[in-house]
């Protein structure tokens, strides 16, 4: 019965109707549809020679034929939501995305098993495999099952900490005996200062370090007061003193001297974690000599006995340990599965020499490929020589089999990882941007690739607390990478000729260009990347560069001053600009000038910078479709007297002004920008005005105020919106009300107002009837009741009380100077019992509530 219902009834017919419909749509899941339909289309002949042959299938088998017939019938609801969402619902499109690939791998699975080769000649003969292969398959399902909306428990599934801690679910294997080792050094010895933990990259360093900190005996022991820095090659020395002695003496402003160190006598026992620290120099100078202060260093290198007392060298995994962890990654289970070859696994996993993270991702790359791959993955890595302190550089060669497999675009957006600084989260949107660019692939296809290096183990996402609702912004989203991968990008990236490279990169931060850049600026650069990082550069640092074929530029520097590169005047294909100032206050930009030249920029992200004024001589980016400005100063770009944005940016579609503490009014020539429809004003604490002619932008989809603190009314032009699909109002705890002009938006689908604390009447029920395409509130109690009476009249209306977040805890962060009132994602990370994955100079970060 149930092959007639699957395969000659409607649920195949109306799933390739549909799957058809999206491929000819050419909408986000495209691609997922092509395949299926393919998929479908060569399963058929297999199932109609089936339900001809006559063959009474028992009971168990065509149980599961019911279940795979459930599949596709869940299909035809998931095409159909596909169909209907809209283009800015991103993560809404991000988890249909998700779920499409799912249904893809399952229909393949179905295909490219022992049904496909051998049901046609004989089924009993292969009802064994047969089930084996659907029982593999409903256990991948089931692990990938997650609660109601909340599609970042899929897509951030081996969400950790730092660095090695991506190592995954298997956090735990070989870890008890360092761990005990090590808190014995820190809690039973009081003449051990500094303690160390020594092991060559992805031995599991940093898991130990943060299975140590989250342990209850030893938050017990330093009274939950424990600062977790990571320090990497190209530190600030300044900065990372100033966050230690501000934590040990419990007042994070202050300034560090000797002689506070002399005067410091005594305080709670407190412990601070230096992670990724790379030279004895550097130490040196983070070691502060307190009583009842300790250091916890973790290091590839050794360092001398007079620094740090004493060191626990991690060790690598055992043999049944490395065989968990592989088969974890490899098949989703923690032992071999009957149908693999034990042999060629174990093999494999013997090469991998016990190295949690070479096991880890080998594994994953392993993954679903034929035993053709396998065989040639142990050739590979047979070669490669014994992973050892003397030898970590062959660990390289032996991840290179990871990429391998991935598709060459996949790969490519792989080695673009290397373009940013080591030890920094890179947010999603500047990501995304740079693969749209110059992959030319859409921003969902972006998604996929970013969620397959993902599933690889290639990449780790990273969210704040509140991502992943619907229309959320991307820079809510982070991606770090483990530093032996990003060394595998820069290995793989930095092969041949300099001058015909694709992607120019500096490993690290550093006080001049490459030498090597200079010896060979007498010819042209064909790099589609160039990604620059160092410190304070003036005009005089740069020498002349010509860059014919770039379209991506990135700026990494620490400094309170930045002369921004004559060469981008020579690089005329520029398409997305990136600059990011990680240092502790906004730098002044200087030669602003060579924007003039940059007609074909469509993406630029300025971060912690004080954005030069704007006006239509110096700026005119034309076909710029992405504005985002991050922790800048921005009141003096936008003089109402000089600023005409539509005549600056024609074309802008969609402006982020985030965490910009000095924008106070929003000028009224925004609103002339007829273009635009994405605008995000959140995090701005002093913003108190919006233009009265707002409802002028009929082009406005999503509205972003949340964290406003100081913005007391919407202007009624609010109603004249009648493009938005999206209001985010939440945490605007000053304002006063919902204008009833909000009626009039017959396009809006969603409203957060979580933590307006003022609102506490909404307009009539009468006025807000119109509401017709309104689906989801997120509000307090007490307006609670008051949008449930709406719902009688919007059938499609789910209004959700807000949820305080609880346990891990991921926020953006920021200088605690500017943040003196609450806003989203506020978290003190130093003596409140919180650990905190604190970056080295101030960028986006993450903090673990324990």
């Amino acid at each position: 019965m149930a092959l007639n219902e699957m395969f000659v009834g409607e649920i195949v017919t109306e799933l390739l109707k549909q799957l058809n419909a999206i491929s000819h749509k050419s909408c986000f899941c495209k691609s997922s549809a092509d395949n299926l339909i393919t998929s479908i289309q060569e399963l058929l002949p297999i199932i109609e020679e089936l339900k001809y042959s006559g063959v009474e299938l028992p009971a168990f088998r065509q149980s599961q034929l019911n279940r795979f017939s459930e599949t596709l019938r869940g299909g035809i609801e998931l095409a159909g939501k596909v169909l209907e969402s809209g283009r800015w619902n991103v993560y809404k499109n991000l988890q249909l995305v998700r779920k499409m690939e799912k249904l893809e791998k399952q229909v393949e699975r179905f295909i490219s098993g022992p049904m496909q080769a051998h049901l046609l000649a004989d089924v009993h003969h292969m009802r064994f495999e047969t089930m084996e292969r659907f029982n593999r398959l409903e256990q991948r399902l089931d692990s990938m099952k997650t609660g109601s909306g909340r599609w970042v428990e899929e897509a951030v599934k081996r969400m950790e900490v730092e660095g090695d801690s991506n190592l995954g679910d298997f956090s735990g294997i070989g870890l008890e005996l360092g761990k005990g080792k090590v808190k014995k050094m820190m809690i039973e010895r009081d003449d051990l200062n500094v303690v160390g933990i020594w092991g060559i990259g992805g031995s599991g360093k940093t898991t130990l370090a943060n299975e140590i900190c989250r342990d209850n005996q030893v938050q017990s022991y330093f009274n939950n007061r424990i600062l977790f820095l990571t320090v990497s090659q190209s530190p600030d020395l300044e900065q990372l003193r100033a966050k230690i002695w501000g934590f040990i003496t419990g007042n994070e402003p202050l300034n560090y001297t000797r002689k506070s160190q002399c005067e410091w006598g005594s305080g709670p026992q407190a412990l601070v974690v230096l992670d990724d620290v790379w030279s004895l120099p550097v130490l040196e100078q983070l070691i502060f000599r307190v009583p009842t202060y300790k250091t916890l260093v973790i290091s590839r290198f050794k360092f001398p006995r007079r620094v740090v007392n004493e060191v626990y060298e991690v060790e690598l995994l055992e043999e049944d340990e490395s065989m968990s962890l592989f088969c974890h990654s490899a098949f989703g289970q923690k032992s071999i599965p009957p149908t693999a070859n034990e042999t060629l696994v174990k093999q494999i996993v013997d090469e991998c020499k016990g190295l949690p993270l070479a096991l880890k991702v080998i594994g994953a790359s392993l993954q679903d490929q034929p035993e053709m791959y396998w065989i040639n993955a142990r050739k590979r890595l047979s070669r490669g020589e014994l992973i050892c302190e003397s030898h970590e550089n062959k660990l390289l060669d032996r991840m290179a089999i990871s990429v391998e497999c991935l598709k060459k675009k996949v790969k490519e957006c792989f080695m673009d990882l290397g373009s940013f600084p080591e030890d920094k989260k890179i947010p999603l949107d500047v990501l995304v941007n740079m693969w749209v660019e110059i992959h030319n692939i859409d921003e969902e296809e972006a998604f996929t690739i970013l969620l397959e290096l993902s599933d690889k183990n290639l990449l780790t996402l990273v969210k704040d607390a509140r991502a992943g609702e619907a229309y959320c912004s991307y820079h809510e989203i982070c991606v770090t990478q483990h530093d032996v991968l990003r060394d595998l990008a820069l290995h793989l990236s930095n092969q041949g000729e300099v001058n015909e490279r694709k992607r120019l990169l500096m490993p690290r931060r550093d006080t001049e260009l490459p030498r090597d850049w200079e010896k060979n600026a007498d010819q042209p650069f064909n790099a589609q990347i160039v990604s620059v990082h160092t410190g304070e550069m003036g005009e005089m640092d740069w020498f002349h560069m010509e860059f014919p074929k770039t379209e991506v530029l990135i700026l990494n520097f620490c400094s309170d001053k930045y002369f921004l590169p004559p060469f981008i005047d020579d690089m005329p294909k520029l398409r997305a600009l990136i600059v990011i100032n990680r240092g502790t206050t906004e730098a002044t930009l200087e030669n602003f000038s060579v924007f003039t030249n940059l007609a074909n920029l469509r993406s630029l992200w300025l971060e912690k910078v004080s954005v030069p004024q704007l006006s239509n001589a110096t700026v005119p980016l034309r076909n710029l479709r992405k504005l985002s400005m991050v922790l800048c100063k921005v009141s003096n770009s936008l003089d109402p007297a000089v600023l005409d944005l539509p005549q600056i940016f024609p074309h802008l579609s969609e402006l982020v002004i985030d965490h910009c503490d000095d924008l106070v009014k929003l000028p009224l020539s925004f609103c002339k920008v007829n273009s635009l429809q994405s605008l995000s004003l959140t995090n701005c604490h002093r913003l108190r005005e919006l233009p009265a002619d707002l409802g002028m932008l009929k082009k406005l989809q999503i509205l972003r105020l949340s964290a406003c603190p100081e913005l007391k009314m919407l202007p009624p032009s609010i109603g004249e919106l009648v493009r938005l699909k999206y209001l985010d109002i939440s945490e605007c705890v000053n304002l006063k009300c919902l204008p009833k002009e909000v009626g009039k938006l017959v396009s809006l689908e969603k409203i957060d107002m979580r933590d307006c604390l003022q609102i506490v009447n909404l307009p009539t029920t009468a006025a807000l009837s119109n509401l017709k395409s309104l689906q989801r509130v997120i509000c307090d109690d007490e307006v609670f009741g008051q949008w449930r009476n709406l719902e009688k009249t919007v059938p499609n209306l789910h209004v959700q009380i807000a949820e305080k977040c609880k346990g891990i805890t991921f926020f953006p962060r920021v200088d605690t100077t500017k943040r003196d009132q609450k806003g989203k994602g506020d978290t003190d990370n130093s003596v409140d019992g919180r650990l905190g994955s604190v970056d080295e100079m101030g960028d986006f970060g993450i903090g673990d509530t324990y």
